[in-house]
């Protein structure tokens, strides 16, 4: 059972509610930390959208139990439950309560439940309404036995828990415009909570968040300071601070911001409290998560060097094969036999298909090769070297996706040489059509392929092309074959691991598949 399965099926939702509860169930963990508690969100088993005397909405018709949706466990308490609650029903002492908080939209304590015989537990029901609809409810479940006292920390926690829920049940929180609670880096309630007035002065520091401010260097008492001006006043006079910072510690904006020092980088998270009013939501304070990120920052900071440093060391190689292939082609020039003089020029072409690999490379923020992009420009620059004065047209189809750059290399090589052998051998000096098709595809055994055909519309394969045993396959001439074919056939077999086969092409002229496997991390 997925979230949304039932959510969609009962026709009672608004616009934007079933994105609501899934914006809530990714940023529950927050309210589960302050609560101490286990979250469950439940809904009916069967839903009836029938009138129910004057009632506008349909709900769970009499001695309609209620099942687990979603389930998350508290990182700052001991759980409750020992199994995870999605798709289990709601125990009998809680459902016949829970059903009249559906349809009455009021919180329902119950001071002692025994959900099973082994373990008993304070529950809270809150319905969860959104434009006067109920959609679903959300209970607090906390054990009664609890081995430590009751300190300050528990009790603001606690508190500000039942502030937060008290939104969620009437659809304020949480808020569309606040960013995605699981980014990298994003605070938690562990590494460190402030409570603010509505003024932005600090009313409650965790000893985590007190800790964090000790390493941006004030070792002075968080409660009663102003933590914007405070705040300010420790970054360096050079640091230009982020414009949304002061509306994040004054908790006005439900926003994150990040300031760095010599010392110490911390990244916030504001949520504002509101209570419900008569002149509506009103603002009354704020909560403020902060998290130590310096060696997050620094560790990334050292990836982008090593990234930065790699792609500059692609960058170098590639102008150092261009100054080989540059003098080739100045050797090229030099040389009177016509024999040399073609040698020379294929190795020109294939020095430069790798420094073009490496080119992409050094563009790049990865090691991969977004191969479409390469042999496009590849393909149609090797059929036009190979083809002086012929007029040959290339077609390129399907798609080959991002490749790293140990398949992507050889595989250039290997389509620049086939495709060479193609026009000067295929199409034997006349006119007509070289095909490249890259196709992804999945073995027998459920491994990812990659299968590249290129095709001629030319001569074909003569005698080449033989029978044995039923099997077709392709026999070289036997004076042997050339330097280009040896290099295809190595690097099939040790570069990509695959298996080459030439075969007719319908229609007249010769194809050439190859089949090689995708690494894992590829695959995509």
């Amino acid at each position: 059972m997925t979230l949304a399965d039932p959510l969609l099926k009962t026709g009672e939702f608004g616009p934007g509610d079933s994105e609501w509860l899934h914006l809530l169930v990714g940023d529950w963990q927050l309210v589960s930390d302050l609560a101490q508690g286990d979250l469950v969100l439940w809904f009916p088993e069967e839903f009836v959208a029938a009138e129910l005397g004057d009632r506008s909405q349909g709900g769970p018709a009499e001695g309609t139990g209620f099942v687990g949706l979603a389930h998350v466990r508290p990182s700052t308490a001991q759980t409750v439950f020992h199994r995870d609650m999605v798709g289990q029903p709601m125990t009998s002492a809680v459902a016949a309560g829970a059903r009249e908080c559906w349809f009455e939209q009021t919180v329902r304590p119950l001071d002692r439940v025994d959900w099973n015989s082994e373990s008993s537990m304070r529950v809270v029901v809150y319905p969860l309404v959104r434009n006067g609809r109920t959609l679903a409810l959300l209970t607090v479940h906390n054990g009664i036995l609890s081995a430590r006292m009751q300190g300050r920390l528990d009790t603001v926690f606690r508190e500000t828990a039942r502030e937060l829920l008290s939104m969620v049940a009437r659809g304020a929180w949480p808020d569309f415009s606040a960013p995605a609670g699981t980014s990298r880096g994003n605070p938690r309630v562990s590494d460190g909570v402030i409570r603010l007035d509505a003024e932005g002065r600090v009313t409650f520091a965790s000893p985590n968040a007190v800790s964090v401010y000790r390493r941006l260097g004030f070792t002075d008492s968080l409660t009663g300071q102003y933590l914007a001006e405070l705040t300010r006043d420790l970054l360096p006079s050079t640091e230009k601070a982020d414009e949304t910072l002061p509306l994040v510690l004054t908790g006005r904006m439900p926003w994150r911001s990040e300031i760095g020092t010599s010392r110490a980088s911390v990244t916030f998270r504001a949520i504002p409290l509101r209570r419900q009013t008569r002149r509506g939501e009103e603002r009354f304070g704020a909560i403020l998560l902060c998290r130590d990120v310096t060696e997050l920052r620094r560790r990334e900071l050292e990836l982008m060097t090593k990234d930065a440093t790699i792609r500059e060391i692609h960058h170098r190689v590639k102008n150092n094969l261009q100054t080989v292939s540059a003098l080739l082609r100045l050797q090229a020039r030099r040389m009177t036999s016509q024999e040399a003089k073609e040698g020379l020029e294929q190795a020109m072409r294939r020095v430069a298909t790798i420094a073009m690999v490496h080119e992409a490379l050094s563009q790049g923020l990865t090691q991969n090769v977004d191969f479409d992009d390469l042999i496009g420009r590849q393909f149609h620059l090797a059929a036009e070297v190979a083809s002086p004065g012929q007029a040959v047209s290339t077609e390129l189809t399907g798609h080959f996706g991002q490749l790293p750059s140990e398949l992507a290399t050889p595989l250039a090589l290997i389509v620049n040489e086939i495709v060479a052998n193609a026009v000067e051998h295929g199409l034997d000096g006349s006119s007509g059509t070289v095909g490249l098709d890259g196709r992804r595809t999945e073995s027998e055994q459920g491994e990812p392929m990659l299968v590249v055909t290129i095709s001629d519309d030319g001569v074909g394969m003569g005698d080449y092309y033989i029978e044995e045993s039923g099997v077709s396959a392709y026999r070289p001439p036997s004076e042997g074959e050339g330097l280009g074919m040896q290099i295809v056939r190595t690097l099939v077999a040790s570069e990509l691991k695959g298996s080459i086969r030439w075969q007719p092409r319908a229609g007249g002229g010769t194809e050439v598949v190859i089949r090689a496997f995708i690494p894992d991390e590829a695959s995509g």
